[in-house]
């Protein structure tokens, strides 16, 4: 006699179990009528997966993608279909360019409206098709465990990225047999050993070698295995654009992040380097500085290019040693070498004064009027845990951030290297969700902030006591300096008229304080932590200075 009971889910049921089964422990969402099925399953699964309600698609993607960054697993979000899916889609931009694992679900129109033009339908394998490793649609509910189940692989596998699967309302709805769901496994490739031989050789020989560090697809055993490696051969690190956390910036072979506001000393090094080792990194336009940095196609630097995606390799640059493989297998190939270099009396001086040169830019510099932000920097240099996350948007502001603070560790650091404004408050609230115990900081310029500001309101709902440090210096920043050098006085359009920005989180239900001086900071910053809420400081700033280096000032006199 056959015993076994029909257990029928419906699509939506179905869905959130194979979440569940993978992993994924928390989803964000701005909540539509095409995907009610799954919020009525994530309703009932509520104890085994948490559900973040966001005021923005954006918002709700920017937290994905964090949550993506932090764990190493797909960031998953869902969004409604036509306008939900357009402002989700910032945040898959960013997972692709930051390769960072994401899974994208959008509810579609029913299918016997597809192709029809119905309300709000878009075709999303022709919107996401060029920004996402993966675009379908689920047309069968039976077909749901499969294709989630592809959905993390790729989504994790080799160069990791977003994934965008939409779903139309109707299969939510139905029911179907299910089966159990194995977790997912994600491949990589690893390098050949023959290659290794070649790299080492390379290495030795070499007597101005820098290591370059950068992409997605890092965990902290491999940071610790190719930071060994580096101190053992005598080799200085440069971490590519945002990707400053790889390694701890207090290891003595750290010598300085190459992206915006390059220090030149780091710059021109890179030029005069005999062999640059780039692992994880695609070697992009703001990590090479516009492609100055290395000659294209063939660099004059020997070339050893590390890279999850066989299709980045040779994309641009033809390496002298091409190897596909992951960030972690590398790493921990390179770990297992039984080579004991000799010391190199030239190599061991290109490291130190290139080390000598990434101090020398934490030295604070001057400012006239307002708050100092490089003082800002070194301040939470002092006090801050070594395990504090610190997020940011884009915007000028940010090169103070990136120059003056010392990232302790993998995943301490969170900003796109997409330049996304508006990125940094909903990266602090997934990042303090999953961290409690941590110490979050987010930085964003008043206009970054008002990109995705609302999103204060879900800090408070959610007890995110994250700390949002906003620089005001009442406009577009960057937008202004690329103005003042190419049409300089003729100021338009990047002028901002901005709100209270303490009453305005005070509204919210957060902490609020505003801050005109310097000296007054270390103060307000203790009394937000205490507030044990969601806080702002607002940080009012000269708008002479547009970076550390560079004043409206100064662009005008070079004009004349």
């Amino acid at each position: 006699m056959n015993n076994q009971v029909d257990i029928r889910k419906t699509g939506g049921q179905i869905l959130v179990d194979a979440l569940i089964a993978n992993g994924t422990k928390t989803i964000y969402c701005v909540p539509g009528e095409s995907f009610l099925p799954v919020i009525d399953a994530l309703y009932v699964a509520q104890e085994k997966i948490q559900t973040i309600v966001c005021r923005h698609e954006s918002g709700a993607g920017n937290m994905a993608e964090a949550y993506g960054k932090l764990t190493g697993e797909p960031g998953v979000f869902f969004v409604t279909r036509g306008p939900g899916a357009t402002n989700g889609s910032i945040a898959v931009h960013t997972a692709r360019q930051d390769s960072t694992p994401m899974i994208l679900f959008i509810g579609q129109v029913e299918r016997s409206s597809c192709g029809r033009e119905a309300w709000q339908e878009i075709d999303y394998k022709k919107m996401f098709g060029d920004i996402a490793k993966w675009v379908d649609q689920i047309d069968s509910v039976d077909k749901l465990p499969e294709m989630i189940s592809r959905a993390y692989s790729v989504a994790t596998s080799g160069r990791p990225g977003p994934v965008v699967l939409a779903l139309p309302e109707d299969m939510l709805a139905e029911t179907s047999l299910v089966g159990d769901v194995n977790v997912y496994k994600s491949a990589g490739a690893a390098p050949l050993v023959a290659d290794i031989a070649k790299v080492t050789e390379l290495i030795i020989n070499a007597k101005r070698p820098m290591m370059i560090l950068g992409g997605g697809g890092w965990d902290s055993l491999a940071s610790k295995q190719i930071s060994d490696f580096a101190e053992r051969f005598n080799l200085p690190i440069v971490s590519a654009f945002r990707r400053q956390d790889i390694v701890d910036n207090q290891h003595p072979n750290y010598v300085g992040e190459a992206g915006l506001g390059m220090n030149p000393k780091l710059s021109n090094r890179i030029i005069q380097a005999d062999l640059i080792l780039c692992v994880g990194a695609r070697l992009g336009e703001t990590t090479t500085n516009g492609y100055t940095l290395l000659n294209i196609p063939k660099p004059k630097q020997a070339l050893i290019h590390v890279h999850a995606d066989p299709n980045e390799l040779g994309r641009v640059y033809q390496a002298d040693i091409p190897i596909n493989s992951t960030p972690k297998n590398f790493a921990a190939i390179l770990s297992s070498l039984d080579v004991t270099p000799s010391g190199d009396s030239q190599k061991l001086l290109f490291l130190s004064s290139a080390r000598a040169d990434y101090l020398a830019t934490l030295t604070t510099v001057p400012s006239t009027k307002g708050v100092n932000l490089s003082e800002v920097m070194h301040c939470l240099r002092k006090i801050l845990p070594p395990d504090s996350i610190v997020t940011n948007g884009a915007g000028n502001y940010t090169l103070w951030v990136q120059r003056f603070y010392q990232y302790r560790g993998l995943r301490t650091q969170l900003a796109p290297t997409s330049g996304t404004m508006g990125y940094g408050l909903p990266a602090a609230i997934a990042a303090k969700l999953l961290f409690p115990k941590r110490t979050v900081i987010c930085f964003a310029g008043d206009g970054c902030f008002l990109m995705t500001g609302q999103e204060l309101a879900t800090a408070v709902l959610y007890g995110a006591n994250i700390i949002v440090i906003v620089v005001n210096n009442n406009m577009y920043g960057s937008i202004r300096m690329h103005q003042e050098r190419h049409y300089p006085g003729n100021v338009w359009a990047t002028c901002l008229n901005n709100p209270n920005f303490v009453e305005l989180a005070k509204s919210y239900g957060a902490y609020g304080e505003c801050i005109l001086e310097t000296k007054d900071f270390q103060g307000a910053f203790e009394r937000a932590l205490a507030s044990n809420l969601p806080a702002l400081i607002e940080l009012q700033t000269d708008p002479n200075l547009l970076t550390p280096q560079l004043t409206v000032q100064t662009l005008r006199e070079a004009s004349v």
